[in-house]
């Protein structure tokens, strides 16, 4: 059933289809397309872009969590959509919640009108608390600082808007770009010559996904201290719990979304525990932007340069796995300088910024 915004917008509840390409995938295909076609508004680029068959994956609730999404509609045309994610993890108060509107119809108060029933839904599932990152276009305009007195964002439209409806600035991401040059393939390999040289107890060991069966349970258990070890300022960060029934079905998603994934960690070698890893993915063209996803080094195993001995061993091995891939772009928390300072030495520069956002329902 539609919900009315305004005079001429609705919001539409709906149902994903079995597969991107039924009978009845009409709508979605459409959603899929406007959802692009907001990115590369927002950000300038397209490396976000995802075909329905990509997109459908990530937007199926799951076993840790529900999703739920709507589509934005004008005069009866998708311009947006609205999508709400709840963690099932045990004592989970948060909702991670987005509203993605196209630009061209920004300014008639539809955001405003979905945000209650973003509120309504986040309560009903007995959340207290909304969480939204947005990635904002580069501006030489005012800015907002974060919370945590590292980095900011443009004080912008998208700003204002999560400002005025009492979400505050708790932590930015710094967005950057590697050009994939021979250049920078001597640095990593100088760089990985003196990471090695200060972590001699450890050894590196990569794999294209699905993970080897003996590394299952040490890969999942790094998945797990993600949300644990890595910065989260004062943002609601649950312990989520990874076993291997959640990483093999993770991996399964990434192969039907049709995106090849590397892993590389280094493993203790005393020990045999996996104690940092790195992850490069990259979707079906083989020419398309590589994404640096998750990157963590184990508490206890800092100070030995892992970081930068597994984000260079990987970048190494990556030009050979996808060699048409011309450059790389990851993510990382501004305060996170131990691995702001690997990236800045491999040749990474910023591009943009992400705020994280954070909301208390009273």
């Amino acid at each position: 059933m539609s919900i009315p915004l305004t005079t001429d917008a609705s919001l539409h509840p709906l149902v994903l289809p079995a597969r991107a390409d039924a009978a009845d995938a009409g709508e979605f295909r459409e959603l899929a397309r406007v959802r692009n076609a907001v990115y590369r508004e927002l950000t300038g680029r397209t490396e976000q872009d995802l075909t329905p068959e990509a997109l459908l994956p990530i937007l199926r609730s799951r076993k840790e969590r529900t999703t739920a999404v709507w589509a934005v509609r004008v005069d009866g045309e998708i311009v947006g959509r609205t999508v709400i994610d709840i963690p099932h993890e045990e004592g989970s108060r948060v909702a991670i919640a987005s509203i993605e509107i196209h630009p061209r119809v920004w300014g008639r108060g539809i955001g405003t009108a979905i945000l209650p029933h973003v509120e309504a839904f986040t309560r009903l599932h007995d959340r207290t608390v909304i969480q939204n990152w947005t990635e904002q276009q580069a501006s030489d305009g005012p800015r907002l600082d974060a919370r945590t007195g590292f980095g900011s964002v443009p004080d912008d439209h998208v700003a204002r808007f999560l400002s005025r409806h009492g979400f505050t600035l708790e932590q930015v991401y710094r967005v950057s770009r590697l050009e994939v040059t021979d250049t920078a393939m001597r640095r990593a390999s100088e760089l990985l010559d003196e990471a090695r040289a200060l972590s001699q107890d450890y050894r590196v060991l990569r794999w294209m996904l699905p993970t080897p069966a003996e590394h299952v349970e040490g890969y999942a258990w790094l998945k797990s201290r993600m949300s644990t070890d890595a910065p989260s300022a004062d943002l609601e960060t649950d312990e989520e719990a990874w076993d291997a029934e959640r990483l093999i079905a993770g991996e399964k998603r990434v192969e039907e979304m049709g995106q090849t994934m590397q892993v590389t960690v280094a493993q203790h070698i005393a020990s045999g525990e996996l104690a940092a890893f790195t992850e490069l993915g990259i979707d079906a063209d083989p020419a398309a932007t590589t994404i640096q996803h998750d990157t963590l080094v184990l508490e206890e195993h800092r100070g030995h340069r892992l970081g930068q001995l597994v984000k260079c061993a990987a970048l190494l091995s990556w030009r050979d796995a996808a060699p048409g891939s011309r450059e790389v772009i990851t993510y990382n928390a501004e305060e996170n300088r131990p691995m702001l300072a690997i990236n800045e030495a491999m040749g990474f520069t910023a591009i943009a910024y992400e705020g994280a956002w954070k909301k208390e329902l009273s």
